[in-house]
């Protein structure tokens, strides 16, 4: 026994050892470069392929070959992604998600090359580097990381890493070199990964797919070292290598028995899981989504026309036997579920192999149980709807880097333990409905089912839901400010997304009449996802496009192409863009769809609800005098001008009626109303967005009448302390009062904007340090939406717009998802007071100057119907004239009964609106 446990170490060893190896690698260049490298595993694996050339294929000997594969080879394609892809990213200032995007293109790439030059098959003749020996391996591993440890502490480089981790711009001014640090973190990083693919090569499948992903389930040694502490990932890696072939001397009986075995051979997957749904995730909030796109493009009619009539040929021109066409629906329909997921909700998801295998495994197994086909399809769907539900539950917790890791981690686990395993899949085989074993009357079938998707997808996108999907792209705290309860509508993305999987998943299956889990590897996954990425996520022409080229492509004579193709254009990401987007783009000013007109089914959110002809109820005029335009003036589309000259009062209507009574009477008030189409009020000597007096009627408040006064929004001995012990917050009480403007100045770090997010709902402190309170109501506890919902909007000092959709739909947002939902006109209102309900309404959010985009901001929180409004630096970016238009915007809300609260740093902004003034300082409130 004792015999059996030391030989099973020493084999646990020798796997650990070069899991060690991948994580040394992966911390220090995302160390040296911030970038997580998920082609760590396919630059082993052309490492391994390369060595085995020299040796075995031209005959080097060992002692030459191995020196040339992993001091030149290895380094110098670190050096070439650095040069050629990562550090032109860095320039461009792109996000961490798009870096992670290239290092997917990355990966495959490199497997489509190597499948392109060494072909798909697996090799067994590797070359053996270090012998049986694991001593040997793990005397290399400690080596390794005693001599980065020492360059680390003790070599000028080594400084220079520690400062470029810490603060790269500071490391910057300081002259040190960021590049060159890079480079030689991706270098070394190869290196790393040479050496772990040379080790691996002769004891596991030398193929383009399997060593790849091999190596990327040892990530989980580097998220558990935080992608920092190289002993911490060094004692994973063994601890995890040593248990796994520990785990091979147990055989119980019975239905454990298979399970148990497949977790002795997958350790690594299950170390994987757990550190990224369990573990905290490495990154960051918000940089997890993809960057929004800029306003996408239109598909004309005619090229619609033409991808119908494409689609449709193999029905009347192809031969009885459609083998590759049977395929593109299916496929395009597991497309479209990314399109839901990461074109429309920005999320990163890597695991969509996994549910659109699934839906094939559910659909044979029903089958199998006596199911008719169609039905079993039709079970097999909500089945893995609730599958998504319940990965996806979990992982959308996560944020940054750590979201694809879950992600994807999610994907592989279930291709180990379900897709690959006999117990689930032995004996399975999947039919076609009665009626439709034909080609040709499957692929109509497929045909039909692709554009139901389509339409409903369509129409998820058109509605609220799909406005709120790209608001949570395009600035997530945004949308949460908004009222959009943002982790329920990334379960509900991630949701459909697995049940649109696993319906391609399922008929993918039925096309090939079996069920081959090699056409769910997670590798496909991310082939899939690049590809999608490639053509344009936020478009429903991608997934007809990616399906056909792929499908067709994998056909052809050359096997790697299409895999080789996306993963070159994947690289590019943040460079190239995305191919549909350069389709022509909608008229700026609006066109007949705009208003609602019929047509075909659009890739974008151009078709708008009904409203009024553009320009009504706004002012129009020439410029400021002899035509010149101040910095910040919005565009002439705008229809409004700010206003010059000095500040007026606003006319508005009192929410008490004739009496103007400036509190709040009855309930909620409206601080804002459509003005009377036969009332224009003075103008100042240039047009402004001066509102009219609201029409007499309002609405109900959505609330109902209160019976009492409102206590407003209050804080009462409020603390925050940030881990690591830095009190932000001390003891802080803050009472905002009904119909006043409250000012909260300070220097910068006094603690302002903490006690903003904290009365917003974005900070929220621990039980027991101080509560907030709403009318007397406790919400210390409530999100940020949830208060959004109960009445309490905010702005930001970034601003915090949604690029994509335009300025009409960035205000509906804020009626769709706040308190205004049961007011449909509280969105002309809004319009209309601040100015934008001109043609500018339908122009996108990204191309509108800073004074524009503020007024869009304010207009989509008043549109909620609040009765409680903070603004964070409101004035930021604005010029004198806009900045004087705000305040009397300001004035009239909160003598219409708004509670405003404002942190400015403008004195004369302050002085002019401010009833009430705050001082803080060291997070107190002085005076």
């Amino acid at each position: 026994m004792a015999s059996l446990t030391y030989e099973l170490t020493l084999a646990g060893l020798a796997v650990g050892s070069a899991a060690a190896l991948t994580g040394i690698g992966l911390v220090v260049t995302y160390r040296a470069t911030g970038v997580l490298n998920l082609a760590h595993g396919a630059v082993a694996m052309v490492c391994a392929y390369v060595l085995r050339q020299l040796v075995v294929g031209w005959g080097w000997p060992l002692p030459l070959g191995a020196p040339v594969t992993l001091l030149l080879v290895a380094p110098a394609l670190g050096l070439a992604l650095d040069r050629g892809v990562f550090r032109p990213l860095a320039l461009l200032g792109s996000r961490p998600a798009q870096t992670l995007v290239a290092t997917i293109g990355v990966f495959v790439l490199l497997v489509g090359g190597a499948v392109l030059l060494w072909g798909p098959g697996a090799r067994d003749d590797a070359p053996v580097l270090l012998g049986d020996d694991p001593w040997a391996q793990l005397a290399a591993v400690v080596a390794l990381a005693c001599l980065v440890g020492a360059v680390t502490r003790w070599t000028r480089f080594g400084r220079e890493l520690r400062a470029v981790v810490d603060n790269r711009p500071l490391a910057v001014l300081a002259g040190i070199d960021a590049d060159r640090v890079a480079a030689a973190g991706w270098a070394f990083g190869s290196f790393t990964a040479g050496l772990t693919g040379v080790l691996l090569a002769p004891y596991v499948r030398l193929d383009p797919y399997g060593m790849p992903l091999l190596v990327v389930e040892v990530i989980a040694v580097a998220v558990i070292a935080r992608m920092r502490s190289l002993p911490v990932a060094i004692g994973a890696a063994l601890a995890v290598g040593v248990a796994q072939a520990q785990l091979t001397r147990l055989h119980p009986e019975g239905w454990a028995g298979p399970l148990l075995q497949a977790v002795g051979a997958n350790l690594f997957v299950v170390a994987l899981l757990v550190a990224t749904l369990v573990l905290p995730g490495v990154g960051g909030k918000g940089e997890d989504a993809l960057p929004s796109p800029a306003r996408p493009a239109r598909v004309p009619t005619a090229l619609w026309l033409v991808v119908g009539v494409l689609f449709l040929l193999p029905l009347g021109l192809a031969g009885s036997d459609l083998h590759t066409a049977v395929q593109v629906p299916a496929l395009a329909v597991i497309l479209l579920s990314l399109v839901v997921v990461a074109g429309r909700g920005g999320q990163i998801a890597l695991g969509q192999a996994a549910y659109a295998g699934l839906g094939a495994l559910f659909t044979a197994l029903l089958a199998a149980g006596g199911v008719p086909a169609l039905p079993a399809l039709g079970l097999a769907v909500p089945m893995v709807a609730v599958a998504g539900l319940v990965t996806g539950r979990p992982a959308i917790r996560r944020h940054g880097l750590a979201l694809a890791l879950a992600t994807l981690a999610v994907g592989v686990a279930v291709s180990r333990f379900v897709l690959t395993q006999p117990y689930a899949t032995a004996g399975l085989t999947l039919g076609r409905p009665a009626g439709f074993s034909d080609d040709r009357a499957f692929y109509a079938l497929e045909l039909v089912v692709l554009a139901g998707c389509l339409a409903l997808v369509a129409a998820l996108r058109r509605g609220r839901t799909g406005r709120a999907l790209a608001a949570l792209r395009d600035h997530e705290p945004g949308a949460e400010a908004a009222g959009v309860p943002v982790p329920r509508l990334k379960l509900l993305a991630f949701v459909l997304g697995a049940a649109l999987a696993a319906l391609g998943g399922g008929l993918l299956g039925m096309g090939l009449r079996a069920f081959d889990p090699e056409q769910y590897d997670p590798v496909r996954g991310l082939l899939w996802f690049a590809a999608v990425l490639v053509l344009g996520a936020d478009s429903l022409l991608t997934p007809l496009a990616g399906a056909a080229l792929l499908t067709t492509l994998d056909a052809g004579p050359q096997a790697g192409t299409a895999v080789a193709l996306t993963g070159l254009l994947a690289t590019l990401t943040g460079r190239l863009p995305p191919l549909t987007s350069l389709l022509p783009r909608p008229h700026p000013t609006g066109s007949a769809r705009a208003a609602g007109a019929p047509g075909p089914p659009q890739d974008t959110d151009t078709a708008r609800e009904p409203g009024p002809p553009e320009g009504a109820g706004t002012t129009s005029g020439p410029g400021p005098a002899g035509g010149r335009r101040r910095p910040h003036d919005p565009s002439a589309a705008d229809g409004a001008e700010p206003p010059t000259g000095k500040p007026a009062p606003l006319s508005t209507a009192r929410t008490g009626g004739a009496g103007g009574n400036p509190g709040p009477v009855g309930g909620r008030t409206q601080p804002h109303g459509p003005p009377a189409a036969d009332e224009a009020p003075p103008r100042p000597t240039a047009p402004a967005p001066t509102p009219h007096r609201t029409h007499p009627h309002r609405p109900a408040p959505r609330t109902g009448p209160r019976t009492g006064p409102r206590e407003g929004l209050r804080a009462d001995d409020l603390t925050l302390t940030y881990p690591g012990g830095v009190t932000a917050l001390s003891h802080v009480t803050l009472a905002l009062s009904p119909a006043r403007v409250t000012a909260l100045v300070g220097p910068n770090g006094a603690g302002k904007s903490t006690l903003f997010d904290c009365l917003a709902g974005t900070l929220r402190p621990r039980r027991g340090q101080g509560r907030i309170t709403l009318d007397g109501a406790d919400v210390t506890a409530r999100s940020a939406h949830a208060r959004a919902r109960l009445g309490i909007a905010r702005t930001f000092q970034r601003l915090a717009v949604f690029p994509s959709l335009t300025v009409e739909e960035n205000v509906r947002l804020g009626q769709e998802q706040g308190g205004g939902r049961e007011d449909p006109a509280a969105v002309e209102r809004s319009l209309r007071l601040l100015g934008l309900a001109g043609p500018v309404r339908h122009r996108a959010a990204a191309d509108l100057p800073t004074g524009t985009l503020r007024r869009v901001e304010l207009a989509r929180a008043l549109a909620g119907r609040p009765h409680t409004l903070l603004l964070d630096e409101p004035a930021a970016g604005l010029d004198a004239a806009e900045t004087a238009a705000l305040a009397r915007i300001l004035a009239a809300l909160a003598a219409d009964g708004l509670t405003v609260l404002v942190v400015e740093h403008d004195p004369d902004l302050v002085a002019g609106i401010a009833h009430t003034v705050h001082t803080m300082e060291g997070g107190r409130i002085l005076s």
